[in-house]
């Protein structure tokens, strides 16, 4: 996660598992687009190459569906009860549940962090709640847990939702993670994620600071943490390509804006990474850095950044812009898998598509 303010500165798929395989080809949840739904429209499209018209419509709609949010992030379409949307609101520690005909109500308080676990020097976290979701390969929710610096999964099930977690990932080598951002399960049930400071209270001074580097890791099911890349200065959004062999991440630093590439290796670490797309130049004209990304089945990458939801081809061309005319965190696929949800400063909006999102572990 990165929140936009002015004042800030501006320097062919390893199924090792047949149950990951049968999550892969799960079921979707039809599309039923009910008016009242609807807020308000808003944004435009913009096209940048003739490909673009292929994955979005001309008559592309970013409609709004609900707001009031102090910053929205980490969507996860959940294919159960009729369908709905999960996501996060950092700062006031919750996940929100949307759905439709029914609008959003809260999910799940104390998201990422308990009140009733002090931090050391009784320093509360700037941004304390949960930020990306997920679902693992058995369907259960996971959060980057800003307050906590932890990938955690909530013990409750899905329709009975409590602030009850069990630790994924806390620590590499002894020390404390900054807070752990977003993640990407591979099918063999690897966990990875990005780790930049936004959930510390002074980021990169916080004195409980206790990883001098930005990171991107890798949990396996046993509990095994690897450092994969410190190479990052801000690591953030991250995602598969279709199959599995390129890691997509992020880099939300207003000095170096862009998304990095990285060939996955046979035993699951990374190769150089390249970068994929630098829209360092886009930042002074436009609200929002590198950040979330959703991944079609194409392999072309729908990547919040500068201005909206940029989509890239898996050569980095840029094909076009979802402008939302706001700074936007994050998006994912639902419904049957031509919706995208897209978190955007205090609203929850979404957009129609042609494309269709890739099957991730854990979609039902």
């Amino acid at each position: 996660m990165w929140r936009y303010h002015p004042a800030m500165e501006t320097s062919s798929l390893s199924l090792a598992r047949p149950l990951a395989l049968a999550l892969l080809t799960g079921c979707a949840t039809p599309w039923v687009h009910d008016p009242a739904d609807v807020l308000a429209t808003i944004g435009s499209v913009q096209q940048n190459d003739p490909a673009f018209a292929a994955l979005v419509p001309k008559n592309a709609t970013l409609e709004v569906l609900a707001t009031g949010f102090a910053w929205s992030e980490g969507p996860v379409w959940i294919a159960e009860d009729g369908g709905y949307l999960l996501f996060s609101d950092i700062p006031p520690n919750k996940v929100w549940k949307w759905q439709s005909g029914r609008g959003k109500s809260v999910y799940l308080s104390q998201s990422g962090y308990l009140a009733t676990i002090p931090r050391p020097h009784h320093i509360a976290p700037d941004e304390p709640g949960s930020n990306g979701l997920l679902l693992d390969p058995e369907g259960r929710l996971v959060l980057c847990q800003h307050g906590l610096r932890q990938v955690g999964r909530m013990r409750a099930p899905l329709g009975e939702p409590r602030p009850e977690f069990e630790a994924i990932a806390t620590r590499w080598n002894g020390k404390r993670f900054n807070s752990p951002n977003d993640a990407a399960f591979h099918s063999n049930g690897d966990l990875y994620f990005t780790d930049p400071p936004y959930g510390l209270t002074r980021k990169m001074q916080d004195p409980e600071k206790e990883i001098d580097f930005q990171g991107i890791y890798r949990v396996t099911p046993d509990g095994e943490v690897t450092l994969l890349s410190r190479a990052m200065s801000r690591p953030n959004g991250i995602a598969f390509s279709p199959d599995e062999k390129t890691l997509y991440v992020a880099n939300s630093d207003p000095e170096r804006a862009l998304w990095m590439a990285f060939p996955v290796l046979d035993d699951g670490k990374l190769g150089a990474g390249r970068v994929l797309f630098d829209a360092t130049s886009m930042v002074p004209g436009l609200p929002g850095l590198p950040d979330g990304l959703a991944i079609d089945e194409l392999g072309n990458l729908f990547a919040t950044g500068p201005g909206g939801v940029l989509v890239l081809t898996p050569a980095g061309k840029h094909l076009g812009t979802l402008l939302t005319g706001r700074p936007t965190s994050n998006c994912k696929f639902g419904d049957d898998g031509r919706t995208l949800y897209i978190t955007a400063n205090e609203s929850l909006a979404r957009v129609r598509l042609t494309t269709r999102g890739r099957r991730v572990p854990g979609q039902r």
